[in-house]
């Protein structure tokens, strides 16, 4: 399974806030969407970063409730790892593992076409698990 067949079966919907937005607005995107991050583009359209729930508690635990007024540019991880759609399920968990990170971006030709969350990895672990014990219970049954 590829980066590709994930976003094809969970959604494309990509959001993203600006560099210069306000934290407050950024948290109220991750609630109002239910997600975990956010993209961070910058005024050329590009994805210069990422904003996830785990930067932002970071940053409140640092400056506190003025986290809220400070920019997304101070707060979230610039220039994020990103995938490619032909990432194979287990380069993506292994990429995930090995940086510590729960979001990442799928790009295409530097465009950000999706984003693959932990969940989303997991729930695809699960369903292949699933498949292969069946076939093995039907193998075993003929």
């Amino acid at each position: 399974m590829k980066a590709q067949h994930i976003l094809h079966s969970k959604g494309t919907d990509v959001f993203a806030v600006s560099e210069s937005d306000e934290i407050s607005s950024a948290v109220a995107v991750l609630n109002d969407k239910n997600i975990g991050a956010v993209i961070v583009k910058n005024q050329a359209g590009e994805i210069s970063g990422i904003l996830s729930e785990r930067d932002v508690v970071r940053r409140l635990g640092k400056n506190g409730p003025a986290t809220l007024n400070m920019s997304v540019a101070d707060c979230m991880t610039a220039n994020p790892y990103t995938c490619s759609p032909e990432a194979s399920l287990d380069e993506i968990m292994g990429q995930m593992t090995s940086k510590r990170i729960r979001h990442l971006p799928v790009t295409d030709g530097g465009k950000v076409v999706g984003v693959i969350s932990i969940g989303d990895v997991v729930k695809r672990k699960i369903e292949l698990a699933e498949q292969e014990a069946e076939a093995l219970k039907e193998y075993i049954a003929t």
